[in-house]
């Protein structure tokens, strides 16, 4: 037996896809998106008879819904190869703090893959007492990737040192801009 906390949490956002074979997704456009994760206590405890529970909610998933909502809500996501993330550092550096920057096209799979780091990140940063079992990006009602395990399996290898990339830091970064 094992017990879970599920949190689910919508955002806005707009992406495209460059190097795909779907020309309508190179366009600049956009998705309602619901991020669901699963999370399960590092050490497995009996309720105590008093507080009765493994972690406060509030405790457990206050930076989270505070990322999902102040970083990623509205942003648009580009590849770090996009020609637009150039356009917006040149002409609206301001705006381009928005931008939540991927290695290769922000599809669902590496978006989630990101958002598992980030999280993985984040609760580590707490006190390790919770670990993300899986994560759950839907990006329409009939398209949804779920991951589990080491976010570092999934994503692509950047040139860059891994830890140093925003989604394995536990703050509100989404880019390295």
């Amino acid at each position: 037996m094992t017990a879970e906390l599920v949190f689910t949490r919508r955002f806005c956002m707009g992406h495209r896809l460059i190097t795909g074979t779907s020309e309508k997704c190179a366009v600049p456009h956009g998705h309602n998106e619901y991020v669901k994760v699963t999370l399960r206590p590092v050490e497995e405890k009996w309720l105590d008879g008093h507080q009765n529970m493994i972690l406060p909610f509030a405790e457990a998933k206050t930076r989270w819904h505070d990322f999902v909502d102040n970083s990623l809500d509205h942003a648009l996501q580009l590849s770090e190869r996009d020609p637009l993330l150039a356009w917006f550092r040149d002409h609206e550096p301001e705006r381009a703090r928005r931008i939540v920057v991927t290695p290769g096209d922000p599809t669902t799979e590496v978006m989630t893959a990101l958002l598992l780091a980030k999280l993985t990140a984040i609760l580590a940063d707490q006190g390790g007492k919770l670990r993300v079992h899986e994560i759950e990006l839907e990006e329409t009602p009939t398209n949804t990737v779920k991951l589990s395990g080491d976010p570092s399996f999934y994503l692509p290898q950047v040139e860059r040192a891994a830890h140093a990339c925003w989604w394995n830091r536990a703050d509100m970064s989404i880019s390295d801009l």
